[in-house]
């Protein structure tokens, strides 16, 4: 068994120099085989496997001209201070993978920031991926405040909540929101708002520095309908008041308006910012969710955008 255990270790290590050698060094294939001591098709079965098991992370550090030509257009249209649009993959337009990188740079160049910030993050699949993409940082200057609770309303975690691994990641003092997603009712929030600990996370949330947020859809593919927040009959009510979107649970049309009522009276997230003079960083990207980032912003909800090509077309088709 031990035998077994040493050889995987053994293959992960030729797999990472190969990596290395690679993508790092600049070396060819054959230069590999030579340099390893082994065939040509083992080195590029090595450098393979250096890729899907994420023993190297490839960054693209190109600025593609179409690219940059609908970054500028996206810009213009919608007043952003900042827009990135990263190549889509024809087989697979709607992939996060291009996104969860540039989201990953742009966090950790905040994260490598020697003056003290306040970085407020919210939650979702978009936002775990690029966390995911983070090096191993010492940010011990730094202050992670999440905009909303980490709670399902029967007390388990919820599956998506981000800041404790961007804490772990960047080792910086955290602030996880200790409290459901919704209240049971408007009430049930005003009086969770008024403890302590949560004012001032949500003071601290309203200070940020910079903010990155995920961008979700509405509809019956919804994240919040999906992932158990939401009945089928809130989701209906808030398709007929006109709802394309949502940010932090706070959920809004194709304005960037926040629908009256309904479950935004029962958000126990940080209040949404309209026209933010901070950073404010939406990450989203597919077809699913062009009316919402329209909407987010038209509304001004966000005020930095990071999406891929295709999604970006489709936008200013919109």
């Amino acid at each position: 068994m031990a035998g077994k255990a040493d050889g995987e270790a053994s293959r992960l290590d030729d797999a990472a120099r190969a990596g290395w050698l690679y993508y790092v060094a600049g070396n060819t294939q054959d230069e590999i085989a030579r340099k390893l001591g082994v065939s040509r098709q083992s080195a590029q079965r090595l450098v393979s496997l250096a890729v899907t098991e994420r023993l190297v992370k490839v960054r693209l550090d190109h600025p593609i001209a179409k690219c940059m030509e609908l970054s500028m257009r996206l810009k213009e249209r919608f007043g952003l201070l900042g827009c990135e649009i990263v190549p889509s993959d024809p087989d697979a337009p709607n992939s996060m993978t291009g996104v969860a990188q540039v989201g990953a740079v742009e966090m950790e160049r905040h994260l490598k920031s020697h003056h003290p910030k306040i970085i407020a993050i919210g939650t979702g699949r978009a936002l775990r991926s690029a966390v995911e993409q983070l090096p191993p940082m010492d940010c011990p200057q730094h202050r992670i405040v999440s905009l909303l609770g980490n709670m399902m309303s029967d007390g388990s975690a919820t599956a998506y909540n981000v800041v404790i691994r961007m804490a772990e990641r960047a080792n910086a003092r955290h602030y996880p929101m200790p409290l459901p997603v919704f209240a049971r009712s408007a009430e049930e929030k005003k009086i969770l708002h008024n403890q302590e600990p949560v004012h001032n996370i949500l003071e601290l949330a309203r200070q940020a520095d910079v903010t990155f947020v995920g961008v979700g859809n509405m509809g019956l593919t919804a994240p919040l309908f999906v992932d158990g927040f939401l009945t089928r009959d809130d989701v209906r009510s808030l398709d007929r008041a006109g709802a394309v979107g949502e940010i932090t649970s706070w959920v809004y049309d194709a304005a960037g308006k926040l629908i009256d009522g309904l479950v935004n009276d029962r958000v126990a997230s940080s209040p949404l910012m309209v026209n933010p003079a901070n950073p404010v960083v939406g990450i989203a990207a597919g077809e699913a969710k062009v009316q919402a980032i329209l909407g987010a912003m038209r509304g001004k909800l966000i005020n930095t955008l990071i999406t891929n090509e295709h999604t970006a077309e489709l936008l200013l088709e919109s």
